[in-house]
């Protein structure tokens, strides 16, 4: 068996295996994890496994161990899907704007499809509990803030405290990913607009969707590129304007989007959360693989950005793009 790190220390470690003939991806906890309740390698195969055959595209899953006498940690591994990932601007620089609209409609698509399925008929009607997530989000979010902090940021806790004043009720209950992301799909090699998996579901549980569609445009910010080493294809200039995608989402949903500006605030919150937990991840040296040293300078563009899109202009509710 050889294994071959794909990716680590952003989230969980990902290596691709082969025995020379077959390929599967393992996927693992990070070194030195200080927030161990987002890095639940059972909740995340078991989504994975319930939502295998449904209209959600995923890999199909193959095994869960949670024996750390095996690798140190536990694991999962499901298969390794052919396809094209693009994670920076490098990836994305010979594709032109209209193929990138599609490709941004494409994963607004699968996500629909994701919210569209009624828990109870995949058996993920206990995988959370959907009354008071937002609530819960937001405390949740506030004890990883002071896990991970290495140093004062004071927009940080402002939002905190505002997220926590403002929380209304939710919009609506889902299964939500957590983390829809442009480079957490896995695209057809040709054709780019068929998603052929949907990845990294380590933070997917029951509860409001709107979440879902305002983190995936915090993606969309400059100031969220820091955090994948200033190089993201999410945050990529000719991607489409947040505008676009709210009113694709809104008519492939059919879901009213209010209460949007408090839902960026949140993903704001917790975007600035995770850069602060790689950054510090990156100061103890348990990072593998990849640079890390801009995340860190995320935290407060994140936090500031999240502070102005809960006190937004009259006339809209907007992520930065």
């Amino acid at each position: 068996m050889h294994a071959e790190l794909i990716s680590g220390g952003r989230s969980n470690l990902t290596y691709r295996i082969t025995d020379g003939s077959s390929h599967w991806v393992l996927r693992r906890p990070p070194l030195g994890g200080l927030t161990p309740s987002a890095h639940d390698m059972h909740r995340e195969y078991h989504v994975v496994e319930a939502l295998r055959g449904s209209t959600v595209p995923v890999a199909r899953p193959v095994a869960y161990a949670d024996d750390t006498s095996i690798i140190g940690a536990p694991f999962a591994v499901v298969e390794h899907v052919d396809g094209a990932v693009l994670r920076s601007r490098d990836d994305i620089a010979r594709l032109s704007s209209t193929e990138l609209a599609d490709i941004s409609e494409a994963l607004i698509d699968v996500m629909v499809a994701l919210h569209n399925i009624e828990p109870e008929s995949v058996g993920l009607a206990e995988f959370g509990r959907p009354d008071g997530y937002l609530r819960r989000q937001v405390a949740r979010w506030t004890d990883q803030w002071s896990r991970v902090a290495t140093e004062p940021v004071p927009d940080v806790d402002s939002l905190g405290r505002l997220l926590s004043e403002k929380c209304p009720r939710e919009s609506g209950h889902s299964i939500v990913h957590g983390d829809v992301r442009i480079d957490n799909a896995i695209l057809d090699p040709v054709e780019h607009t068929t998603v052929r998996a949907l990845i990294d579901w380590e933070m997917a549980t029951l509860g409001d969707p709107l979440a879902d569609l305002a983190l995936h445009l915090v993606y969309r910010d400059q100031a969220f590129s820091p955090v994948l080493g200033g190089n993201a294809a999410s945050a990529d200039p000719r991607m489409p304007p947040t505008d676009h995608l709210v009113q694709h989402y809104a008519l492939k949903s059919g879901r009213p989007v209010h209460q949007l500006d408090f839902h960026l605030g949140l993903a704001y919150f917790k975007s600035a959360v995770i850069a602060a937990g790689i950054h510090a991840r990156h100061l103890a040296g348990h990072d593998a693989g990849s640079d890390f040293t801009s995340a860190g300078g995320a935290v407060p563009l994140l936090a500031a950005s999240g502070l102005a899109a809960l006190s937004p202009p009259q006339s809209g509710s907007k992520a930065r793009g």
